[in-house]
């Protein structure tokens, strides 16, 4: 397919966390709700409806922007707003709406029957990641998670602005399919997403860890290189001395000389 016609968008997908355990009724209620969340959403930016493309994906929602939509609102007060919405629609009730929403930016194109491009098959896969769910699990109290690509959160996130919390996201792997992906993801309103577990717990070694020391050799009978370990916090697993083992995500620096955390 010619990409004549593509234009650069940000895009948005959004699935509800545990949408196949609902009963009819509880899914139509739950379709519902996340509509209008998006709809609050939308009017808080001033975005009428012809300004977005938006498509009905069951559990979920694909939408993508007129590229004249400022992409800071959708970060910022977009964000604020579907996060506040969901804590209303949820206050009270028995089948909390908590969503999962990826967000990327990039050429799309429209083909009449609906959206295409690189830009659009991420979204989907940052929100559907395994990354994305341990998080939602990890925080069972918490409605909404953000995942944004790498590119969206170093060229409109980090510049933050009016209701962005560019040092509240932390930045995880998404490995699947054709995705290789430095992700970056914010549960609103929080310091930080449990990219590793609930908050506050750790497992594994090193001092903050739960576990034993990831090298079992005695301190003083380990060279300098062999001390400097790096933990992984993601998806992935250790570094030991300069040799690297799997990729990387956040890093936990363990070693003579260092501070300690380091995300």
């Amino acid at each position: 397919m010619s990409s004549a016609g593509a234009v650069h968008r940000l895009v948005v997908f959004a699935d509800a966390c545990g949408s196949g355990e609902l009963g009819l009724e509880a899914k139509k209620r739950m379709r519902a709700a996340m509509y209008e969340a998006f709809a609050e959403a939308y009017a808080s930016v001033g975005m009428e409806p012809g300004r977005v493309h938006q498509e009905d994906r069951g559990d979920g929602i694909l939408a993508a922007l007129q590229p004249e939509v400022p992409p800071t609102l959708m970060v910022g007060r977009w964000v604020d707003t579907l996060y506040e919405s969901l804590r209303e629609l949820n206050d009270g009730s028995a089948q909390r709406l908590r969503l999962r929403v990826g967000m990327n930016a990039g050429l799309v194109l429209s083909d009449g029957k609906g959206l295409v491009g690189r830009a659009v098959d991420l979204a989907c896969r940052l929100c559907d990641s395994a990354a994305a769910k341990r998080v939602m699990a990890n925080a069972p109290d918490a409605d909404l998670l953000i995942v944004v690509s790498d590119w969206l959160y170093t060229n409109v996130v980090a510049e933050g602005g009016r209701y962005v919390e560019p040092g509240h996201y932390r930045q995880a792997a998404v490995r699947n399919k054709e995705t290789d992906e430095a992700a970056w993801f914010l549960i609103p309103r929080r310091p930080e997403p449990p990219l590793d577990g609930p908050a506050g717990h750790r497992t594994g070694g090193g001092p903050k860890g739960d576990g034993p020391p990831p090298f079992s050799p005695p301190e003083e009978q380990r060279t300098y290189e062999e001390q400097r370990t790096y933990n992984a916090q993601g998806d992935l697993q250790i570094f030991k001395g300069n040799e690297i083992h799997g990729g990387f995500t956040g890093i936990r620096k363990d070693g003579p000389g260092t501070g300690g955390d380091a995300a």
